[in-house]
């Protein structure tokens, strides 16, 4: 009984220690300029970034984030015309709407548009996006629909009684794989206007 506590504590601490790692491993991520924090928000403003996108009729995070996933993790490991694997970088960018939602991964910063290889699955699109500002609330542990609609209308909420002007829809950005059990990231973002 002794070495099987033993083991199932040295097996915990592995765990533990693995999840520290890929916590604290390099993946590259979106970069970003915080232009204002508030106490549940920040204003942000994104460069342009080359994005690989999948559209699907679907409306919800459980509907997209697997099935989305899928087809855009074949493309950077390989699944294009020059049997090329790209970088994983962070996050994931998820556009849920009521009947087509999109999920996006950035490409590293080393790649451009005209430099990435063409996706085999036609369903794939590589697109430029436009210099936007942005505002975020975070969240943490593993994220639903529900946590998206929550985190949603806070947000909204807070740049009501800010006066803050948003369009747009409210999106939601996904940074961590899903064996990362320890210190996940989630945020939800929409556009707003900022002079």
């Amino acid at each position: 009984m002794k070495i099987l506590l033993i083991m199932a504590a040295i097996l915990t601490s592995l765990l533990f220690i693995s999840q520290l790692y890929f916590t604290m491993a390099k993946t590259e991520t979106q970069p970003y300029r915080v232009i204002k924090t508030e106490k549940e928000f920040e204003i942000r403003l994104y460069p342009s970034a080359t994005m690989a996108t999948v559209s699907m009729n679907v409306s919800s995070y459980k509907e997209l984030s697997g099935a989305g996933f899928k087809k855009l993790a074949s493309y950077i490991f390989g699944g294009n015309d020059a049997n090329k694997s790209i970088a994983m970088t962070s996050p994931v960018h998820m556009d849920i709407e009521n009947s087509k939602s999109s999920m996006s991964f950035v490409m590293p910063a080393d790649y451009n548009k005209d430099d990435l290889p063409k996706p085999n699955d036609p369903s794939v699109i590589i697109n430029k996006t436009a210099e936007e500002y942005v505002a975020a609330i975070k969240f943490g542990g593993y994220a639903d629909d529900d946590d998206i609609k929550k985190y949603a209308t806070k947000l909204e909420g807070a740049l009501k009684a800010s006066g803050i002007e948003y369009y747009g829809n409210f999106r939601f950005l996904g940074y961590n794989a899903p064996y990362q059990f320890i210190g996940r990231r989630n945020e939800i973002i929409v556009s707003v206007r900022w002079n």
